[in-house]
Parts: structure tokens; C-alpha cells; sequence
């Protein structure tokens, strides 16, 4: 190995270093912890206390990728307090629970699973009394991890749904105001269901700018979002002809005012309601900027609300990696640059990936042949699209390797095959399931 491909690797290992010490600043239970306290009488959140003993029970419930571990620290802080509880998780992201009962579900497209759970959490919630307290767990993922259809909808009209709107390039927020306006459970009715109960809301936050109105679609939060706007968001997207008739047909009822619209601001039911952020994409990037300073890199955060096309995204980040080398700026060598957020791929092919693995393989080609350039990107659950990957490396000699083994860069970009193209390279990013989730985070290293 010559000096230059040591250095790289080098590179590659601190690039791997930065990753994990976002991810451990965004574990869930430690989270929950540094928010929560407990002195054996008293349940303080945030800068609000709850005095136990005037609530006759006390229930959990929840959902998201992140809410078994969250849901297991809460058992150990209040432990036999517990009267029951639900939540409902993505299958494989579980923890050892006493008082909560936990249901594996499909994630990102929602299944029977899902269902099920929501139809039981939805359940307990309606028979709640005003003198119960319950705690609301919420992460990244629970808009498919907590499906109820409304009324004359059916579990296969939301997934062909989500299947459009994942594939034309919307974005989260206007996915979850699609969602919010198909779901008996989502866009502030949990808490409409709830109520006169007090709820208190604890949230892992996957979005840009942490909108709670988009976090899980909101179930617990006034939704600002209305019918009309499901509507102008199919027309945006070209996508109204290939929209379930039900569907279609439900938003325009919604419009006409035959069927209620979401709670808004200002409605009684959020009077005994009360929502707390534990994590978010900021704390993770902070974590981040210090790890690297701590490696003798010179660290500039981009942003924590990157949102846009995927490629267009590596593009920009691949042309700052490119003035570093050439002109010492924003920041001289060694330099990191940090960003997170959520971008988006418009599908044309049929190919396997998700958007850090296409951003990786869209940057490859905007750094080939510069000196010393590293980028990481993944997914801060450890999933990246549909795949077993968290996200994938790029190097400055990515495109070269991919030469040498008779690989076209472009034709996979086209096909959106991020994934088999990293994977013969051996440059897919594999953590597993990380048990919290914060969007994306992009690294990029030159020196």
C-alpha cells in the first residue's frame, strides 16, 4: 500500500469515528435519561413535574424505530409505576420490556403489523380517563409503524400511496401531510383520542428543522397542514392519475368538508398535552464537529437542514471537498465538513440503494482524481432505503477501482444501483440497526 491509499484509509477509519460518536450522542435511553428524572414520588420532563400519585394509572405508548430502547428506559427510571402500555416497532429494533407490550411492523411501507398495533394503541387510548397520565414515545419511522386508514380507506390504498410519493422525490413534510389526512391516528388525533387524559410526549426527531408536526406525522401535535394541500401536492408532483381512487376520493370529501379535518392550534384537546424533543440532528452533528476537532481536523458545519435532490446535494459537497484542495477555503487542510438533513431520489431505474448510498456514488465522480478526499454518508438508523446498509464510502479512487473491474459508474447512477455498485467495490457502510434515528449525516474529509 502506497503512502497515498494509507492516507486514505486513514481517513476512512476517522470518517468512521465521527459517525459513531453522532450516533452515541443520540442514543435513545441516554437521551430519555438526561430529560427525564425520577425521585420515587415525583416524574420531572423537561421543566414540567408529574406528582405520580394523582394519576390512578400510568401507560406507555408509542411508535418509531428508536422506541424500544426508549420505551426500556423508562422502565428502568419508573419500573412498577408502569400500569401497561403499546408500542409498536420495525421488526428486528426490539429491547427487553416488563409493562410494555411491543409489536413488530413493516418499515418504510407499512403492514398488518402496523395495523394491529395502532388499532390496540387507538383502543387504550379512547378508554382513558381524565385522572391517567400517559407517556408518548415517538421516533423516526413511526408515521409507517403506526397505520390506521381512515374510515373506508384500506391497508393496501396507503401503501400504493407511500410507494408513489416514496418514488416521484417528495419530501418528508409533504409525505406526512399526505399521511396526517389518511389516518384515523396521525396528525394530532392520538391526542384528540386521549384526551381528557394528560400526555405527555417524548420525541426522537428524524426531520428538517424538527417541524412536531411532522415528526411520526404528528399524532400528538396540532397539524397545520390541511386536505387542500394532499391535493396540491399530488398536482406538484404529477401524480393524481396514479393515486388509489379511494384515496383521491377521501381527500376530496376532506376538501368539501364531509369529513372533519385534523385538530388545529387552539383546540381544547392539546390543553392537557405536552411535547418534549430528547434528540435531534443538531446534537448529533455536534457531537460529530468535536470528534473530528479531536482527530486535528478543522471542522465546518454545513448544516443540520440539507433537503433536496440527492445528486444535486453530492454535488455541491464534492465541489466544496474540490475549492479545499485548490484554494485552502472555507477552512484550510486538514479540513471536515459536516451536514445533515434528508434528501430526496426521484426513481428512474430499478435498481437497489437509498439516498446515501446515491449520494456517495454521485460524489465519486465529482471527486475522482483529487488528493486525499473521504466521504461517508449514512443513515443514522443504519438503514438506508430498502437495503441492509447504513450508507457507503467514496474516495478518490473509487471511480478508479471501479475501472479496473469493469464497472460504469453512471450506468448505475441511472439505475439507481448505488448498492451493487458499492457492494462489489466493498465500500457499503453496514452498522446494523443503531437504535436511534436522526436523519442523515454526510462526512467529508480532505487533507
Amino acid at each position: 500500500m502506497n503512502s497515498e491509499s494509507k492516507t486514505i484509509s486513514t481517513m476512512r477509519r476517522n470518517a468512521v469515528e465521527i459517525f459513531y460518536a453522532a450516533i452515541k450522542a443520540v442514543q435513545p435511553g441516554a437521551a430519555i435519561k438526561q430529560h427525564c428524572k425520577f425521585d420515587g414520588k415525583t416524574l420531572f420532563i423537561g421543566h414540567r413535574s408529574y406528582h405520580l400519585a394523582r394519576y390512578k394509572n400510568l401507560y406507555v405508548l408509542g411508535a418509531g424505530k428508536a422506541t424500544a430502547p426508549m420505551a426500556a428506559a423508562i422502565e428502568d427510571m419508573i419500573d412498577e409505576k408502569i400500569t401497561g402500555g403499546i408500542i409498536t416497532v420495525k421488526f428486528d429494533h426490539v429491547a427487553d420490556l416488563k409493562h410494555i407490550n411491543l409489536i413488530e411492523a413493516g418499515h418504510p411501507i407499512p403492514d398488518e403489523n402496523g395495523i394491529r398495533g395502532s388499532s390496540a394503541i387507538l383502543n387504550l387510548a379512547k378508554n382513558l380517563e381524565k385522572d391517567d397520565l400517559i407517556l408518548c414515545l415517538i421516533s423516526g419511522g413511526g408515521s409507517a409503524l403506526m397505520p390506521f386508514p381512515y374510515d373506508g380507506l384500506t391497508l393496501e390504498d396507503k401503501q400504493d400511496t407511500i410507494k408513489i410519493l416514496l418514488s416521484c422525490g417528495a419530501t418528508i413534510h409533504e409525505i406526512n401531510t399526505i399521511r396526517k389526512h389518511i389516518s384515523k391516528i396521525k396528525g394530532g388525533r392520538l391526542a384528540q383520542a386521549v384526551y381528557p387524559a394528560t400526555l405527555v410526549t417524548l420525541i426522537l426527531s428524524d426531520v428538517v428543522g424538527d417541524d412536531l408536526d411532522v415528526i411520526a406525522s404528528g399524532p400528538t401535535v396540532p397539524d397545520s397542514s390541511s386536505f387542500y394541500d394532499c391535493k396540491n401536492i399530488f398536482h406538484r408532483y404529477n401524480i393524481i392519475d396514479k393515486i388509489p381512487k379511494n384515496i383521491l376520493n377521501h381527500i376530496e370529501s376532506g376538501i368539501l368538508g364531509e369529513i372533519d379535518e385534523t385538530p388545529k392550534p387552539h383546540d381544547p384537546v392539546f390543553d392537557r398535552t405536552y411535547n418534549l424533543i430528547i434528540g435531534s440532528n443538531v446534537e448529533s452533528l455536534m457531537s460529530a464537529k468535536e470528534k473530528a476537532k479531536n482527530l486535528g481536523y478543522n471542522v465546518l458545519l454545513l448544516s443540520s437542514m440539507i433537503e433536496g435532490e440527492t445528486r444535486f446535494i453530492a454535488q455541491v459537497h464534492g465541489a466544496i471537498a474540490r475549492e479545499i484542495v485548490k484554494t485552502g477555503n472555507p477552512l484550510p487542510l486538514p479540513a471536515c465538513i459536516l451536514s445533515g438533513g434528508e434528501t430526496t431520489v426521484t426513481i428512474t431505474g430499478n435498481g437497489l440503494g437509498g439516498r446515501n448510498q446515491e449520494f456517495a456514488l454521485s460524489a465519486s465522480i465529482d471527486i475522482s482524481g483529487k488528493k486525499n478526499i473521504v466521504m461517508l454518508s449514512g443513515g443514522t438508523d443504519g438503514t438506508d432505503g430498502p437495503t441492509d446498509a447504513a450508507g457507503a464510502f467514496s474516495d478518490t479512487f473509487t471511480l478508479k477501482r471501479a475501472e479496473e473491474i469493469g464497472l460504469d459508474p453512471y450506468r448505475f447512477l441511472a439505475n439507481n444501483d448505488s448498492y451493487h455498485f458499492f457492494q462489489k467495490l466493498g465500500d457499503l457502510f453496514i452498522t446494523g440497526p443503531t437504535n436511534t434515528n436522526v436523519m442523515d449525516l454526510r462526512i467529508v474529509l480532505v487533507t
